[in-house]
């Protein structure tokens, strides 16, 4: 594998400002001197022609100790680093003037928390590229572990043919933030203009295994020789390049991945700030025409707390019974299904006993699943003290309260802001948008139709949803005081809610869902679906989750037909009735 980087560290110096001092050492006393910049770029040329040097390098960053930068930033706003600068440049013109091709000289002095004093490194080589002050930046390079929270690595310019990204800045143009492989590979990206392609590779060829997902718009990288993080799960690496674009007027700006201390002004000052409009690499499968992510909606008044009399009892079934009644709270029965008559057995004749093989099918059972979070807007609700509604993952996609092994977490704030929160850190995010926390696995976040888009911001799509069977012949109750598929109401805690001081805890689903919020009726062409309460709002999903009608006015005894297979939304639950 060739040296992409030239890394060297330069013997202590007097005055680390002194172009002279750093360029060549005075005397020729060939085998005592310290080697220094002019003796290193000699010594690796950029191109040779047999032994002979036939063009050098022209780009060179140098790292001086951060006191010494910082105190000739605060005494001389920075003169004498740029006195260093254009000293060592006219040096490098003047002794490589014949090998440079025409190539123009650049230096950038940097500061370095690690270097004592008088000491200086220097870094250049074939992935060593400065940008001229008024280039314009065609690429930005991030990654990411998880595909939820992405960090940038770095900007690529239209004449910067090769970058080198790796574990450390020894070694690679840039390191890239939670590279897991160590330092025996690197990821070479290679750029031949506005008009080509860029082009990845891995080094050495047979280090990674590299592949890239057109539908989600990033490449992931994995170690061939088996390594595994602390959990047991394979080691991945997912790198996305965004082509840079021209700002949009009107657009709403995000909060942008923290740039590396370590990259040069110049480059930080031009790295493009994404944009509100998400990228294709986020956009969900389902939801792509919905209102804009983000966009203020009109609230019918802020929600609080209020005492509300003892709801009246649904109309139960023959075969329900209540259980008991205990502080004004009804608790609903668990109705038991009729007991099943078994057949008589039929014999067979004596002839045909021998033959007969009976075939025993399994009994139809319907069952609600959950197969969405719905996101509230907890603007609506900041007079109850609800600031922050946090969903966490864990390993198997199941929700659990954060902080509890969550692999990824999505939270809503007061502000109706919506972030990803992962191990890697904490991103701004807009619906819709995809997320890949582990190889083979997809978590979607769609926005919200228009129609619900007023109490809710997104809809977090279960990629494993729990289920509950239901028995046919009866009608039950859903709602936080109806115990019937409790075990769906994964919410019912106050671990996912996070109030403002002096506010107790509560649990998440008093925001948006009544005690007894609707009842429903298992029937042979699907669901009879009633509002039991006059201020639960519900509303009608098709079986892709797409906006088909609000249940407004719908009684056990004119029921409104959900088909089954379709979806109906309650306070934070997108339940799915199967048959």
């Amino acid at each position: 594998m060739p040296v992409y980087v030239q890394h060297e560290v330069l013997g202590k110096v007097d005055d680390v400002f002194d172009p002279d001092a750093l360029w060549q050492a005075p005397g020729l006393a060939l085998f005592s001197r310290r080697p220094l910049l002019r003796d290193l770029l000699e010594r690796s040329p950029r191109e040779l022609r047999g032994r002979s040097a036939t063009r050098c390098f022209s780009h060179v960053t140098l790292m001086l100790p951060q006191e010494d930068v910082d105190d000739d930033r605060h005494l001389t706003r920075g003169a004498r680093t740029r006195d260093l600068a254009q000293g060592l440049a006219a040096l490098h013109q003047k002794d490589f003037g014949d090998l440079l091709s025409g190539d123009e000289v650049r230096y950038h002095v940097v500061g370095a928390e690690r270097l004592a004093p008088g000491e200086v490194e220097v870094k250049f080589g074939h992935a060593v590229y400065l940008p001229a002050p008024n280039e314009k930046v065609q690429y930005t390079v991030a990654v990411s572990r998880d595909s939820a929270v992405w960090k940038t690595v770095c900007a690529i310019y239209p004449n910067q043919r090769l970058t080198l990204i790796g574990n450390d800045e020894h070694g690679a143009t840039w390191a890239a933030p939670g590279w897991p492989f160590g330092a025996e590979g690197a990821v070479l990206l290679i750029n031949d203009g506005p008009g080509a392609p860029l082009e990845l590779q891995v080094r050495p060829k047979d280090m990674f295994d590299c592949s890239y997902d057109a539908a989600a718009g990033y490449y992931t990288i994995r170690s061939r020789r088996g390594a595994v993080d602390g959990a047991g799960l394979p080691l991945r690496l997912l790198l996305r390049v965004t082509p840079a674009a021209p700002a949009q007027a009107g657009a709403r700006p995000i909060a942008a991945a923290p740039v590396p201390a370590s990259v040069p002004a110049p480059i930080a000052a031009s790295m493009p700030v994404p944009t509100g409009a998400p990228t294709p690499a986020h956009l969900g499968a389902s939801a792509r025409a919905s209102a804009a992510p983000g966009a203020a909606m009109p609230s019918p008044g802020p929600a609080v707390w209020k005492p509300r009399a003892a709801a009246q009892p649904p109309a139960q079934s023959s075969a329900a019974t209540p259980i008991a009644t205990r502080a004004g709270i009804d608790m609903t029965a668990l109705p038991l299904p009729p007991a099943p008559v078994r057949p008589a057995p039929v014999r067979a004749p004596a002839f045909a006993q021998a033959e007969l093989d009976a075939t025993f099918a399994p009994v139809a059972r319907q069952r609600v699943a959950l197969a969405a979070l719905a996101l509230p807007r907890l603007s609506r609700y900041r007079e109850t003290g609800a600031r922050a509604l946090q969903i966490g993952l864990d390993r198997s996609l199941a929700p659990t309260a954060p902080g509890r092994g969550a692999l990824l977490s999505v939270s809503v704030d007061d502000e109706d802001r919506l972030h990803a929160i992962t191990a890697a850190g904490r991103e701004r995010i807009a619906a819709p948008a995809s997320f890949n926390p582990l190889d083979g696995t997809t978590v979607e976040l769609l926005a919200a139709a228009p129609e619900l888009a007023d109490r809710y911001c997104a809809l977090l799509r279960l990629p494993q949803a729990p289920n509950l069977p239901v028995a046919p012949g009866a009608r039950f109750a859903f709602g936080r005081g109806a115990p019937m598929l409790a075990g769906l109401r994964v919410l019912d805690s106050p671990a996912f809610l996070s109030n403002g001081d002096g506010v107790s805890a509560t649990s998440a689903d008093r925001l948006g869902l009544s005690r007894n919020a609707f009842s429903f009726e298992a029937l042979e062409d699907g669901y009879g679906i009633a509002r039991l309460s006059a201020t639960q709002a519900l509303y009608h999903l098709d079986p892709d989750l797409a906006f088909v009608a609000e249940v407004k006015a719908a009684t056990p005894e004119q029921p409104y037909r959900l088909p089954a297979g379709h979806h109906l939304v309650a306070g934070h639950y997108v339940l799915r009735f199967e048959a």
